[in-house]
Protein backbone atom coordinates (compact mmCIF):
# COMPACT_ATOMS: atom_id res chain seq x y z
CA UNK A 1 0.00 0.00 0.00
CA UNK A 2 0.73 3.58 -0.59
CA UNK A 3 2.91 5.22 2.87
CA UNK A 4 4.55 8.24 3.33
CA UNK A 5 8.14 8.30 2.77
CA UNK A 6 8.68 9.08 6.23
CA UNK A 7 6.82 5.16 7.03
CA UNK A 8 8.08 3.91 4.64
CA UNK A 9 11.58 4.05 5.64
CA UNK A 10 10.84 2.90 9.67
CA UNK A 11 9.33 -0.13 8.17
CA UNK A 12 12.73 -0.78 6.08
CA UNK A 13 14.74 0.18 9.08
CA UNK A 14 12.47 -2.40 11.17
CA UNK A 15 12.96 -5.05 8.42
CA UNK A 16 16.58 -4.67 8.40
CA UNK A 17 16.73 -4.86 12.77
CA UNK A 18 14.07 -7.98 12.46
CA UNK A 19 15.68 -10.19 10.27
CA UNK A 20 19.19 -9.28 10.52
CA UNK A 21 18.91 -8.75 13.84
CA UNK A 22 16.88 -12.19 15.33
CA UNK A 23 19.94 -14.53 12.84
CA UNK A 24 22.90 -13.26 12.43
CA UNK A 25 25.25 -14.56 8.95
CA UNK A 26 25.41 -17.46 8.78
CA UNK A 27 29.42 -18.54 9.05
CA UNK A 28 30.71 -20.44 5.69
CA UNK A 29 30.08 -24.31 5.58
CA UNK A 30 27.04 -24.17 8.24
CA UNK A 31 24.08 -25.85 7.20
CA UNK A 32 21.29 -23.48 8.22
CA UNK A 33 18.19 -22.36 5.69
CA UNK A 34 16.39 -19.61 6.35
CA UNK A 35 13.11 -19.38 5.32
CA UNK A 36 10.91 -15.67 5.27
CA UNK A 37 7.29 -15.83 4.72
CA UNK A 38 4.39 -13.53 5.76
CA UNK A 39 2.27 -14.08 8.92
CA UNK A 40 -0.61 -12.37 10.34
CA UNK A 41 -3.22 -12.93 13.04
CA UNK A 42 -5.66 -14.01 10.44
CA UNK A 43 -3.37 -15.89 8.08
CA UNK A 44 -1.49 -19.08 10.28
CA UNK A 45 -1.89 -21.40 7.15
CA UNK A 46 1.50 -20.87 5.44
CA UNK A 47 2.98 -20.99 9.16
CA UNK A 48 1.79 -24.20 9.63
CA UNK A 49 2.45 -24.98 6.80
CA UNK A 50 6.19 -24.18 7.12
CA UNK A 51 5.99 -25.81 10.81
CA UNK A 52 5.34 -29.04 9.83
CA UNK A 53 7.51 -29.00 6.82
CA UNK A 54 10.58 -27.89 8.69
CA UNK A 55 10.24 -30.83 11.09
CA UNK A 56 9.57 -33.40 8.30
CA UNK A 57 13.05 -32.03 6.70
CA UNK A 58 15.03 -31.96 9.70
CA UNK A 59 14.30 -35.53 10.82
CA UNK A 60 15.11 -36.50 7.28
CA UNK A 61 18.33 -34.26 6.70
CA UNK A 62 20.37 -35.06 10.02
CA UNK A 63 22.64 -31.50 10.83
CA UNK A 64 20.59 -29.18 8.91
CA UNK A 65 18.92 -26.37 10.08
CA UNK A 66 15.37 -24.87 8.97
CA UNK A 67 15.35 -21.23 10.51
CA UNK A 68 12.15 -20.11 10.39
CA UNK A 69 11.49 -16.30 9.65
CA UNK A 70 7.81 -14.80 9.98
CA UNK A 71 7.19 -11.45 9.07
CA UNK A 72 4.36 -10.22 10.92
CA UNK A 73 2.69 -7.71 8.67
CA UNK A 74 -0.35 -6.83 6.05
CA UNK A 75 0.61 -7.68 2.63
CA UNK A 76 1.92 -4.45 1.35
CA UNK A 77 4.23 -4.16 4.12
CA UNK A 78 5.33 -7.56 4.07
CA UNK A 79 6.33 -7.19 0.34
CA UNK A 80 8.09 -4.17 1.30
CA UNK A 81 10.35 -5.83 4.39
CA UNK A 82 10.85 -8.39 2.43
CA UNK A 83 12.09 -6.48 -0.53
CA UNK A 84 15.09 -5.10 1.93
CA UNK A 85 15.98 -8.34 3.19
CA UNK A 86 17.11 -9.35 -0.17
CA UNK A 87 19.16 -6.82 -1.29
CA UNK A 88 22.19 -8.30 1.39
CA UNK A 89 23.37 -11.41 0.97
CA UNK A 90 23.73 -11.07 5.04
CA UNK A 91 19.93 -10.51 5.80
CA UNK A 92 18.33 -12.25 2.30
CA UNK A 93 16.46 -15.30 3.21
CA UNK A 94 17.09 -19.05 1.60
CA UNK A 95 13.80 -19.29 0.35
CA UNK A 96 10.89 -17.19 0.77
CA UNK A 97 7.43 -16.77 0.16
CA UNK A 98 6.71 -14.26 -2.99
CA UNK A 99 4.00 -12.80 -4.54
CA UNK A 100 3.16 -14.08 -8.10
CA UNK A 101 3.26 -10.16 -9.55
CA UNK A 102 6.49 -9.64 -8.10
CA UNK A 103 8.28 -12.60 -9.68
CA UNK A 104 9.85 -10.43 -13.00
CA UNK A 105 10.91 -7.12 -10.91
CA UNK A 106 12.63 -9.27 -8.43
CA UNK A 107 14.51 -11.56 -10.96
CA UNK A 108 15.38 -8.18 -12.58
CA UNK A 109 16.91 -7.09 -9.73
CA UNK A 110 18.76 -10.81 -9.69
CA UNK A 111 16.98 -11.54 -6.46
CA UNK A 112 15.99 -15.32 -7.27
CA UNK A 113 17.57 -18.46 -8.71
CA UNK A 114 16.55 -19.72 -11.71
CA UNK A 115 15.79 -23.39 -11.05
CA UNK A 116 15.00 -25.07 -14.24
CA UNK A 117 17.48 -27.27 -13.74
CA UNK A 118 16.34 -28.55 -10.48
CA UNK A 119 12.98 -28.62 -11.71
CA UNK A 120 13.65 -31.20 -14.21
CA UNK A 121 15.20 -33.67 -11.96
CA UNK A 122 11.98 -33.54 -9.58
CA UNK A 123 9.31 -35.56 -9.51
CA UNK A 124 6.26 -33.81 -8.48
CA UNK A 125 6.52 -31.08 -10.93
CA UNK A 126 4.82 -32.72 -13.41
CA UNK A 127 1.73 -32.81 -11.40
CA UNK A 128 1.52 -28.93 -11.25
CA UNK A 129 -1.08 -27.25 -13.37
CA UNK A 130 0.33 -26.13 -16.64
CA UNK A 131 -1.06 -22.54 -16.18
CA UNK A 132 0.11 -21.94 -12.70
CA UNK A 133 3.51 -22.80 -13.68
CA UNK A 134 3.85 -19.49 -15.58
CA UNK A 135 3.33 -17.53 -12.66
CA UNK A 136 6.99 -18.32 -11.26
CA UNK A 137 8.66 -17.75 -15.12
CA UNK A 138 10.38 -14.32 -16.34
CA UNK A 139 10.78 -12.19 -19.18
CA UNK A 140 13.95 -15.24 -20.21
CA UNK A 141 11.27 -17.82 -20.08
CA UNK A 142 13.14 -19.49 -16.92
CA UNK A 143 11.03 -20.79 -14.04
CA UNK A 144 12.35 -18.86 -10.57
CA UNK A 145 9.60 -19.87 -8.46
CA UNK A 146 7.26 -22.51 -7.57
CA UNK A 147 3.22 -21.80 -6.81
CA UNK A 148 1.79 -22.53 -3.86
CA UNK A 149 -1.95 -22.49 -5.20
CA UNK A 150 -4.07 -19.80 -6.97
CA UNK A 151 -7.48 -17.75 -6.17
CA UNK A 152 -10.35 -16.53 -7.93
CA UNK A 153 -12.52 -13.28 -7.39
CA UNK A 154 -16.66 -13.24 -6.77
CA UNK A 155 -19.22 -11.64 -5.30
CA UNK A 156 -20.14 -12.50 -1.72
CA UNK A 157 -23.62 -12.04 -0.20
CA UNK A 158 -25.45 -12.42 2.68
CA UNK A 159 -28.62 -14.30 2.03
CA UNK A 160 -30.40 -13.04 5.53
CA UNK A 161 -29.52 -9.79 4.25
CA UNK A 162 -30.96 -10.11 0.75
CA UNK A 163 -34.54 -12.13 2.00
CA UNK A 164 -34.96 -9.39 4.03
CA UNK A 165 -34.80 -6.88 0.98
CA UNK A 166 -36.80 -9.12 -0.65
CA UNK A 167 -34.41 -10.11 -3.36
CA UNK A 168 -34.65 -13.38 -5.08
CA UNK A 169 -32.38 -16.06 -4.56
CA UNK A 170 -30.19 -17.86 -5.54
CA UNK A 171 -29.01 -13.88 -6.70
CA UNK A 172 -26.55 -13.45 -9.74
CA UNK A 173 -26.39 -10.17 -11.55
CA UNK A 174 -26.07 -9.49 -15.34
CA UNK A 175 -25.13 -6.36 -15.07
CA UNK A 176 -23.35 -3.39 -13.44
CA UNK A 177 -27.02 -1.91 -13.06
CA UNK A 178 -28.40 -5.19 -11.30
CA UNK A 179 -25.46 -4.63 -9.03
CA UNK A 180 -26.51 -0.83 -8.15
CA UNK A 181 -30.23 -1.71 -7.88
CA UNK A 182 -29.66 -4.37 -5.56
CA UNK A 183 -27.48 -2.27 -3.44
CA UNK A 184 -30.25 0.47 -3.69
CA UNK A 185 -33.37 -2.28 -2.50
CA UNK A 186 -30.83 -2.89 0.27
CA UNK A 187 -30.63 0.68 1.83
CA UNK A 188 -33.84 1.09 1.43
CA UNK A 189 -34.97 -1.97 3.16
CA UNK A 190 -32.10 -0.96 5.67
CA UNK A 191 -30.47 2.11 6.20
CA UNK A 192 -28.38 0.72 8.95
CA UNK A 193 -26.72 -2.23 6.50
CA UNK A 194 -24.11 -1.69 4.19
CA UNK A 195 -25.17 -2.99 1.10
CA UNK A 196 -22.21 -3.22 -1.48
CA UNK A 197 -18.58 -3.40 -0.52
CA UNK A 198 -15.92 -2.66 -2.91
CA UNK A 199 -12.28 -2.16 -1.66
CA UNK A 200 -10.94 1.44 -3.24
CA UNK A 201 -8.21 3.63 -2.36
CA UNK A 202 -4.77 3.55 -1.16
CA UNK A 203 -5.20 1.93 2.37
CA UNK A 204 -6.42 -1.47 1.00
CA UNK A 205 -3.07 -1.55 -1.55
CA UNK A 206 -3.00 -3.99 -4.70
CA UNK A 207 -6.74 -5.77 -2.51
CA UNK A 208 -8.22 -2.67 -4.05
CA UNK A 209 -6.88 -3.29 -7.92
CA UNK A 210 -7.26 -7.09 -7.65
CA UNK A 211 -11.14 -7.42 -5.41
CA UNK A 212 -12.72 -3.94 -7.37
CA UNK A 213 -11.07 -2.17 -10.32
CA UNK A 214 -10.21 -4.98 -12.59
CA UNK A 215 -13.15 -6.99 -12.24
CA UNK A 216 -15.15 -3.51 -13.53
CA UNK A 217 -12.11 -2.52 -16.01
CA UNK A 218 -12.42 -6.07 -17.91
CA UNK A 219 -15.84 -6.39 -17.40
CA UNK A 220 -16.19 -3.18 -19.39
CA UNK A 221 -14.22 -4.63 -22.35
CA UNK A 222 -10.78 -3.00 -20.91
CA UNK A 223 -7.45 -3.58 -19.66
CA UNK A 224 -4.57 -1.83 -18.31
CA UNK A 225 -1.73 -3.57 -20.54
CA UNK A 226 -1.60 -4.67 -24.14
CA UNK A 227 0.01 -8.45 -24.05
CA UNK A 228 0.43 -8.08 -27.90
CA UNK A 229 1.95 -4.71 -28.09
CA UNK A 230 3.40 -4.84 -25.10
CA UNK A 231 2.18 -1.38 -23.73
CA UNK A 232 0.50 0.09 -21.53
CA UNK A 233 -3.31 1.27 -21.87
CA UNK A 234 -4.26 5.06 -21.56
CA UNK A 235 -7.35 7.37 -22.37
CA UNK A 236 -9.41 3.73 -21.88
CA UNK A 237 -12.71 4.60 -21.78
CA UNK A 238 -13.57 1.40 -19.73
CA UNK A 239 -11.00 2.75 -17.37
CA UNK A 240 -13.34 6.20 -16.86
CA UNK A 241 -16.75 3.47 -16.48
CA UNK A 242 -14.81 1.46 -13.75
CA UNK A 243 -14.54 5.30 -12.11
CA UNK A 244 -17.54 6.49 -12.43
CA UNK A 245 -19.08 3.01 -11.24
CA UNK A 246 -16.66 3.14 -8.08
CA UNK A 247 -18.56 7.33 -7.56
CA UNK A 248 -21.48 6.01 -7.88
CA UNK A 249 -21.69 3.11 -5.72
CA UNK A 250 -19.82 5.69 -3.15
CA UNK A 251 -21.51 8.83 -3.86
CA UNK A 252 -24.79 6.93 -3.19
CA UNK A 253 -23.73 5.77 0.05
CA UNK A 254 -24.33 2.18 -1.33
CA UNK A 255 -20.51 1.00 -0.29
CA UNK A 256 -18.63 1.13 3.07
CA UNK A 257 -17.74 5.28 4.03
CA UNK A 258 -14.83 6.52 2.57
CA UNK A 259 -12.96 6.53 6.12
CA UNK A 260 -13.74 3.15 6.46
CA UNK A 261 -12.91 2.56 2.48
CA UNK A 262 -9.16 4.36 3.30
CA UNK A 263 -8.88 1.89 6.45
CA UNK A 264 -6.37 -0.76 5.27
CA UNK A 265 -7.79 -3.06 8.50
CA UNK A 266 -11.29 -2.76 6.72
CA UNK A 267 -11.36 -6.20 5.75
CA UNK A 268 -11.46 -7.54 9.33
CA UNK A 269 -14.44 -5.89 9.98
CA UNK A 270 -16.02 -7.39 6.94
CA UNK A 271 -15.17 -10.86 7.89
CA UNK A 272 -15.39 -10.47 11.57
CA UNK A 273 -17.84 -7.84 12.12
CA UNK A 274 -19.90 -7.22 9.47
CA UNK A 275 -20.81 -10.39 7.68
CA UNK A 276 -21.64 -12.48 10.85
CA UNK A 277 -24.05 -9.84 12.07
CA UNK A 278 -25.24 -9.04 9.07
CA UNK A 279 -24.51 -5.48 8.59
CA UNK A 280 -23.35 -5.96 4.60
CA UNK A 281 -25.21 -7.48 2.20
CA UNK A 282 -22.20 -8.29 -0.31
CA UNK A 283 -19.15 -8.06 -0.75
CA UNK A 284 -16.11 -8.41 -3.82
CA UNK A 285 -13.64 -11.19 -2.56
CA UNK A 286 -11.63 -13.51 -2.90
CA UNK A 287 -12.22 -17.61 -3.41
CA UNK A 288 -9.84 -18.02 0.18
CA UNK A 289 -13.05 -16.03 2.04
CA UNK A 290 -14.55 -19.15 3.71
CA UNK A 291 -10.81 -19.81 5.53
CA UNK A 292 -11.49 -16.91 7.56
CA UNK A 293 -14.75 -18.29 9.10
CA UNK A 294 -14.04 -22.43 9.05
CA UNK A 295 -13.00 -24.21 11.86
CA UNK A 296 -9.44 -22.83 13.19
CA UNK A 297 -10.21 -19.79 10.91
CA UNK A 298 -9.46 -16.21 12.60
CA UNK A 299 -13.55 -15.65 12.73
CA UNK A 300 -14.87 -18.94 12.82
CA UNK A 301 -18.52 -18.23 12.17
CA UNK A 302 -20.22 -21.72 11.62
CA UNK A 303 -23.35 -20.70 10.16
CA UNK A 304 -21.30 -19.72 7.28
CA UNK A 305 -21.97 -22.41 5.11
CA UNK A 306 -25.58 -21.62 5.34
CA UNK A 307 -25.90 -17.95 5.16
CA UNK A 308 -23.43 -17.06 2.68
CA UNK A 309 -24.06 -17.08 -1.23
CA UNK A 310 -21.41 -16.53 -4.10
CA UNK A 311 -22.15 -14.94 -7.36
CA UNK A 312 -19.90 -14.27 -10.70
CA UNK A 313 -19.06 -10.58 -10.72
CA UNK A 314 -20.81 -9.41 -13.90
CA UNK A 315 -19.83 -7.32 -17.38
CA UNK A 316 -20.99 -4.26 -17.77
CA UNK A 317 -23.64 -4.12 -19.86
CA UNK A 318 -23.78 -8.64 -19.88
CA UNK A 319 -21.77 -8.94 -22.58
CA UNK A 320 -19.68 -12.22 -23.20
CA UNK A 321 -18.60 -13.99 -21.48
CA UNK A 322 -21.21 -12.65 -19.16
CA UNK A 323 -18.80 -12.84 -15.99
CA UNK A 324 -15.18 -11.85 -15.07
CA UNK A 325 -12.47 -12.74 -12.35
CA UNK A 326 -9.15 -12.27 -11.30
CA UNK A 327 -6.45 -14.59 -10.53
CA UNK A 328 -3.51 -13.64 -8.03
CA UNK A 329 -1.66 -16.17 -5.66
CA UNK A 330 1.82 -16.99 -3.72
CA UNK A 331 5.00 -18.94 -4.87
CA UNK A 332 8.03 -20.29 -3.14
CA UNK A 333 10.60 -18.93 -4.50
CA UNK A 334 14.83 -19.86 -3.90
CA UNK A 335 17.24 -16.45 -3.57
CA UNK A 336 19.94 -16.20 -5.74
CA UNK A 337 22.33 -15.09 -2.97
CA UNK A 338 21.73 -18.69 -1.07
CA UNK A 339 24.71 -20.31 0.06
CA UNK A 340 23.31 -23.55 0.10
CA UNK A 341 21.12 -23.76 -3.34
CA UNK A 342 20.37 -27.68 -3.35
CA UNK A 343 19.38 -27.81 0.55
CA UNK A 344 16.95 -24.78 -0.10
CA UNK A 345 15.73 -26.11 -3.16
CA UNK A 346 14.78 -29.23 -1.58
CA UNK A 347 13.44 -27.61 1.59
CA UNK A 348 11.21 -26.10 -1.04
CA UNK A 349 10.04 -29.44 -2.61
CA UNK A 350 9.24 -30.64 0.91
CA UNK A 351 7.05 -27.80 1.63
CA UNK A 352 5.26 -28.17 -1.52
CA UNK A 353 5.03 -31.94 -1.36
CA UNK A 354 1.25 -33.56 -1.62
CA UNK A 355 0.72 -33.93 1.92
CA UNK A 356 1.74 -30.28 2.76
CA UNK A 357 0.09 -28.85 -0.04
CA UNK A 358 -3.20 -30.31 0.60
CA UNK A 359 -2.75 -29.15 4.28
CA UNK A 360 -2.40 -25.72 3.34
CA UNK A 361 -4.62 -25.54 0.14
CA UNK A 362 -7.72 -26.47 2.64
CA UNK A 363 -6.76 -24.67 5.82
CA UNK A 364 -6.26 -21.25 3.27
CA UNK A 365 -9.32 -22.19 0.85
CA UNK A 366 -6.77 -21.73 -1.90
CA UNK A 367 -7.50 -23.12 -5.39
CA UNK A 368 -5.77 -26.00 -6.08
CA UNK A 369 -1.73 -25.91 -8.11
CA UNK A 370 -1.23 -29.88 -8.10
CA UNK A 371 -3.35 -32.39 -9.78
CA UNK A 372 -3.26 -35.10 -7.36
CA UNK A 373 -4.50 -32.12 -4.30
CA UNK A 374 -7.60 -31.07 -6.94
CA UNK A 375 -8.58 -34.59 -6.86
CA UNK A 376 -8.12 -35.35 -3.66
CA UNK A 377 -11.44 -35.99 -1.29
CA UNK A 378 -10.72 -33.77 1.59
CA UNK A 379 -10.34 -30.52 -1.20
CA UNK A 380 -13.02 -30.65 -2.75
CA UNK A 381 -15.01 -31.38 0.43
CA UNK A 382 -13.06 -28.32 2.24
CA UNK A 383 -16.26 -26.04 2.37
CA UNK A 384 -19.32 -25.36 0.26
CA UNK A 385 -18.05 -23.20 -2.02
CA UNK A 386 -15.19 -24.59 -4.05
CA UNK A 387 -17.22 -26.08 -7.03
CA UNK A 388 -18.42 -22.39 -7.16
CA UNK A 389 -14.88 -20.14 -6.88
CA UNK A 390 -13.22 -22.55 -9.18
CA UNK A 391 -15.49 -22.70 -12.05
CA UNK A 392 -14.72 -19.33 -12.25
CA UNK A 393 -11.21 -20.47 -13.76
CA UNK A 394 -12.77 -20.18 -17.29
CA UNK A 395 -13.23 -16.43 -17.04
CA UNK A 396 -10.40 -15.10 -14.64
CA UNK A 397 -7.63 -13.21 -15.77
CA UNK A 398 -4.10 -12.30 -13.98
CA UNK A 399 -2.22 -9.16 -13.29
CA UNK A 400 0.32 -7.91 -16.19
CA UNK A 401 3.51 -9.70 -14.63
CA UNK A 402 6.18 -7.00 -15.66
CA UNK A 403 8.58 -4.67 -13.83
CA UNK A 404 7.07 -1.47 -13.71
CA UNK A 405 3.38 -3.43 -12.47
CA UNK A 406 3.66 -2.74 -8.42
CA UNK A 407 3.89 1.22 -9.86
CA UNK A 408 1.36 1.23 -12.01
CA UNK A 409 -0.72 -0.31 -9.34
CA UNK A 410 0.16 2.34 -6.88
CA UNK A 411 -1.45 5.06 -9.81
CA UNK A 412 -4.91 2.81 -9.96
CA UNK A 413 -5.20 2.36 -5.88
CA UNK A 414 -4.79 6.82 -5.97
CA UNK A 415 -7.25 7.38 -8.92
CA UNK A 416 -9.61 5.41 -7.20
CA UNK A 417 -8.95 7.11 -3.84
CA UNK A 418 -9.18 10.30 -5.69
CA UNK A 419 -12.83 9.62 -6.71
CA UNK A 420 -14.33 8.39 -3.55
CA UNK A 421 -13.49 11.18 -1.74
CA UNK A 422 -14.94 13.29 -4.03
CA UNK A 423 -11.58 15.21 -4.99
CA UNK A 424 -11.56 14.31 -8.71
CA UNK A 425 -14.29 13.35 -11.02
CA UNK A 426 -13.71 9.94 -13.03
CA UNK A 427 -12.21 11.75 -16.04
CA UNK A 428 -9.93 13.86 -14.17
CA UNK A 429 -8.90 11.02 -12.33
CA UNK A 430 -8.41 8.99 -15.23
CA UNK A 431 -6.60 11.88 -16.87
CA UNK A 432 -4.25 11.88 -13.59
CA UNK A 433 -3.47 8.21 -14.19
CA UNK A 434 -2.67 8.89 -17.43
CA UNK A 435 -0.20 11.25 -16.89
CA UNK A 436 1.40 8.50 -14.11
CA UNK A 437 1.75 5.78 -16.35
CA UNK A 438 3.51 8.06 -18.83
CA UNK A 439 5.62 9.08 -16.37
CA UNK A 440 6.62 5.98 -15.21
CA UNK A 441 7.33 3.78 -18.25
CA UNK A 442 7.52 6.61 -21.15
CA UNK A 443 5.40 7.98 -23.68
CA UNK A 444 7.16 5.09 -26.25
CA UNK A 445 5.60 2.71 -23.87
CA UNK A 446 1.72 3.72 -23.73
CA UNK A 447 -1.13 3.40 -26.19
CA UNK A 448 -4.29 5.14 -26.34
CA UNK A 449 -7.42 2.93 -26.60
Amino acid sequence: MSRRVSLTVSLLAAAVLALSGCTPADPAGSKTIKVAYHKTDSFTALDTMFQDAKKEFEAANQGVTIDLQPIQANDDDYGTKLALALRSPSTAPDVFYEDTFKVRSDVDAGYLLNLDSRLKSWEDWDKFDAGAKEAGKADDGGTYAVPLGTDTRAIWYNKKVFEAAGIALPWRPATWQDILDTARKIKSSNPDVIPFNMYAGKGTGEGTVMQGFYELLYGAGAGLYDQDAKKWVVGSAGFKDSLTFLQTLYGENLAVTPADALDPNVWKKVFGDWFPKGKLGATVEGSYTPSFWQKGGSYEWPAYAQDMGVAPFPTENGGAPGAVSMSGGWTLAVGADTKQPDLAFKFLTTALNEKNSLSFTVASSQIAVRTDVAADPGYQSANPFVKDVSSLVAVTRYRPATSDYPRISAAVQEATEAVITGKRTPEQAAADYDAAVTGIVGGDKTLRK
